[in-house]
C-alpha cells in the first residue's frame, strides 16, 4: 500500500488528486468541531457509550453526535436512502428499467436519491430533536430553536453529500466512503488512551499483560478482516470460440468473482437497527410496560449486553446477509447473460441447472460471510461486556468498513496508475 502510494506521488494528476482529497477531509473534520449551541453534551455521551445504534451513528459521524456539531446526523441520510433505492431498484420494474439504460439511467436513480436523502435528513433531524429533549440535553425548548436545530443539522447533512461527490470527482476514492473512513480513524487516539491508561485509572486490577492480549485480539481481528475481505469465491467461466467478420476467434476462460463479505457490513446495520428499534420506540413511553420488559427484564432479548441479545443479534446478522444477497445478485439474470455471451460454467448445463447452481453458491457465499460478519460484531461486544475491560469498545463493524474501503481506495490508485503505464508500478 505504502509502495502504491509513493508511486502515485510520482505521477502530478494523481499528486493533485491527493492533495485534493487530503485538504477535503482536513475540512471537513474542522466542521465536526463547529458545535450546535444549548446543548448538554454529557449526557449525549451517556447515550452514546457501548455497542447501541447511537453509539454506531456516533462512531461512523466521528463523535459528531456526542458533541452535537452541525454534522451531528452525519450522512447517515444519504446511506439509507442508497440501500432503499438499491433494493427498490430490484422491486420496482421502473427503476429496473431505468437502471439498465446504462450510464444515464444511473445518474437519473442517483439524482433521485439524493432528492430522498434530504427528506430523510428531516425526519432523521426530526427525531435527533427528540432523542436530545427526551434526555433533557437541550437547554431552549422555543418552536424557533427546534426549527434551527432541524434546519441546520438537514443543512450540513446535504452539504456532506456535494463534499462526498467532489471528493469523488477530483479526488481518490469514494467520497462518502472517505468521509466515514476518517470519522472512524479519528475516534482511535481516544481509544487507544483509554487502554493504555487503564492498569493506572481502574479499580479491577487491570495489568499491562491483559492491555497487550487486549491489543493482540484487535490485531487479530483486523488481520481476519482484511484476509476475509480479499477473499473471494470464482465462479469458473468458459465462453465457447466464435468467428467474427471471417475471423475465428478461440474461446477464453474466466470467472465470476463473489466477495465473501460483500454485504457483511449491511447486514450488520440492518440487524443492529431491527434490535435496537424497540429500545428507541420505547423511549418514547418510558413509563409503559413494554419498555420496562425490553430494559429490565434479563430475558429480554432486547436488553444490550445480555446473551439473549448478543446470540439474537448473531442470527439476525446471518439472516440480513444472506437476504442482502438473494436480493441484490440475480442468479437467473447472470446465467441468462452468460448464455447469451455463448458462455458456459464447465460440467453444468445452460439456462436453470446454471441459475440453480449461482444460486447454491451465493446462499452458501452469503451464510459463510454473514457468519463471519455476526463473529466479528459480537466479539468486541463481549470483550466489552464480560471482560474486564468494562466501558472500553470497539466496533467490529467499523474493522469492516475501514478494510475495505482503504483495499478499495487502493485498487483505484492502482488502476489509475496502470492507466498511466506507470513503469515504476508495472514492475
Amino acid at each position: 500500500m505504502l509502495s502504491t502510494l509513493r508511486n502515485a506521488w510520482k505521477v502530478p494528476d494523481l499528486r493533485k488528486r491527493l492533495i485534493f482529497t487530503f485538504f477535503m477531509l482536513v475540512m471537513f473534520r474542522m466542521g465536526n468541531f463547529i458545535l450546535v449551541p444549548g446543548i448538554d453534551q454529557s449526557k449525549l455521551k451517556a447515550m452514546t457509550e457501548g455497542a447501541s445504534l447511537l453509539g454506531f451513528y456516533d462512531l461512523i459521524s466521528g463523535g459528531a453526535f456526542s458533541n452535537f456539531s452541525i454534522f451531528a446526523i452525519g450522512i447517515t441520510p444519504y446511506i439509507n436512502s442508497s440501500i432503499i433505492f438499491q433494493l427498490l431498484t430490484i422491486a420496482l420494474p421502473s427503476l429496473e428499467q431505468l437502471s439498465k439504460e446504462g450510464e444515464e439511467g444511473r445518474k437519473k436513480i442517483q439524482q433521485y436519491t439524493r432528492y430522498a436523502a434530504v427528506l430523510f435528513g428531516v425526519f432523521q433531524a426530526f427525531g435527533t430533536y427528540f432523542i436530545i429533549t427526551r434526555a433533557g440535553a437541550l437547554q431552549d425548548m422555543s418552536k424557533l430553536n427546534m426549527f434551527l436545530i432541524i434546519l441546520t443539522l438537514t443543512t450540513a447533512s446535504t452539504f456532506l453529500m456535494w463534499f462526498g461527490d467532489k471528493i469523488t470527482e477530483n479526488g481518490i476514492g469514494n467520497g462518502i466512503s472517505l468521509l466515514i473512513f476518517i470519522n472512524i480513524v479519528s475516534r482511535f487516539p481516544k481509544t487507544f488512551a483509554q487502554v493504555v491508561l487503564l492498569p493506572q485509572q481502574s479499580s479491577d486490577g487491570i495489568n499491562i499483560v491483559q492491555v497487550v492480549m487486549f491489543f493482540a485480539i484487535v490485531a487479530a481481528l483486523f488481520v481476519a478482516t482484511v484476509i476475509m475481505s480479499l477473499a473471494e469465491r470464482r465462479i469458473p467461466v468458459q465462453y465457447a470460440g466464435k468467428t467474427v467478420g471471417g475471423k475465428m476467434y478461440k474461446g477464453q476462460s474466466t470467472h465470476i468473482p463473489v466477495g465473501v463479505t460483500a454485504s457483511g457490513v449491511i447486514g450488520i446495520i440492518f440487524a443492529m437497527s431491527v434490535m435496537q428499534f424497540p429500545g428507541i420506540l420505547g423511549q418514547i413511553w418510558p413509563n409503559s410496560k413494554f419498555y420496562l420488559f425490553i430494559s429490565g427484564s434479563k430475558y429480554s432479548v432486547f436488553r444490550d449486553g445480555t446473551w439473549p441479545y448478543t446470540i439474537c443479534y448473531f442470527l439476525l446478522i446471518i439472516f440480513f446477509t444472506w437476504f442482502y444477497t438473494e436480493v441484490t445478485f440475480k442468479p437467473d439474470e447472470m446465467a441468462e447473460n452468460m448464455h447469451k455471451s455463448s458462455g458456459f460454467i464447465p460440467g453444468i448445463r445452460p439456462g436453470e441447472p446454471t441459475a440453480d447452481y449461482i444460486e447454491k453458491v451465493l446462499t452458501r457465499i452469503s451464510i459463510f460471510g454473514g457468519v463471519f460478519a455476526g463473529l466479528i460484531a459480537i466479539i468486541p461486544m463481549i470483550v466489552a461486556t464480560s471482560t474486564t475491560f468494562k466501558g472500553i469498545y470497539f466496533g467490529g463493524t467499523s474493522l469492516l468498513i475501514l478494510v475495505g474501503v482503504a483495499l478499495e481506495s487502493v485498487r483505484q490508485i492502482e488502476s489509475q496508475l496502470v492507466m498511466r503505464h506507470y513503469q515504476g508500478f508495472l514492475k
